[in-house]
């Protein structure tokens, strides 16, 4: 019976340390893009008069075209990955291709460190004189993106009760349009958290884009890291510029919460 009593307690108390341990760093963020440089000393001060000083040298540095080139990197990324893994997991899902190791061995790539599959990439844009431009860049997200995105609608695919495909076939349906008219549909709100989702790992990316990309077609990211100079971090600019970075990303979790586990969860549970 204490058991009972102390459970729920103890859940609400580790949601509150966790909801601490994301919200304080956001809120000191948020604070030291409005606090001057020297406020910016006094990392307890909470009250102040704001100033704007760190936002216009944020604007200024050219950061919002280094977002510009973040969104143009995750939409390619993310379109492509829609439609590879779209059809790659309803093979898998329906078709039961390659067994269940398939459903696993997508994310094989997930458990190698970055650092082995970027020495081709970096080679291969050399080769083709692409390197320190978007293109290897997306080559790049391609490979972390991809995999997640298909893994995640296997299950929503799962979902779909086989009888729809069937009667569109036997209405006159090619396998094809009945999985564009009839399959797809269903799976609509899953493809758009997986959007989000595989756009977030894209937009998120820090490491190809520095190595890939470190000059003139820097990603946010790696602009955001530019403001550790020789002379020391620029806090304020900084903080401004990881807002710049976190609030798309913040408000797409708000809406994909619910489909996120269910995307994330759902390539495992059947076989």
């Amino acid at each position: 019976m204490r058991n009972i009593k102390i459970l729920p307690i103890l859940r609400v108390a580790l949601l509150w340390l966790a909801a601490i341990f994301v919200f304080v760093p956001l809120a000191w963020i948020t604070l030291a893009s409005f606090k001057t440089p020297q406020e910016l000393n006094e990392p307890g001060l909470i009250f102040f008069s704001p100033n704007l000083e760190s936002w216009k040298s944020v604007i200024s540095s050219g950061i919002l075209d280094a977002a510009y080139r973040s969104l143009i990197v995750g939409l390619i990324t993310v379109s492509i990955s829609i439609v590879i893994g779209g059809m790659g997991a309803y093979v898998i899902a329906k078709y039961k291709a390659g067994g269940a190791a398939t459903r696993f061995g997508i994310l094989a790539a997930q458990v190698l460190p970055p650092a082995v599959l970027v020495f081709p990439f970096l080679t291969m844009a050399y080769a083709l004189r692409i390197n320190d431009t978007l293109i290897p860049v997306i080559f790049a997200h391609l490979s972390f993106v991809l995999p997640v995105v298909t893994w995640f609608l296997i299950g929503f695919f799962d979902a779909v009760p086989r009888s729809l495909e069937e009667q569109a076939r036997v209405d006159g349906f090619s396998r094809f349009r009945a999985f564009i008219l009839v399959v797809v549909p269903q799976v609509l709100p899953g493809i758009g958290a997986a959007a989000i989702f595989g756009f977030t790992l894209s937009w998120n990316d820090m490491f190809y884009g520095l190595i890939l990309a470190p000059g003139n077609a820097a990603i946010l990211p790696v602009a955001i890291s530019g403001f550790n100079t020789f002379r020391g971090v620029q806090l304020g600019a900084m903080s401004a510029a990881i807002l710049i970075a976190v609030v798309p990303v913040v408000i797409a979790s708000f809406f994909i919460q619910r489909k996120l586990v269910q995307g994330i969860s759902g390539g495992a549970v059947k076989s």
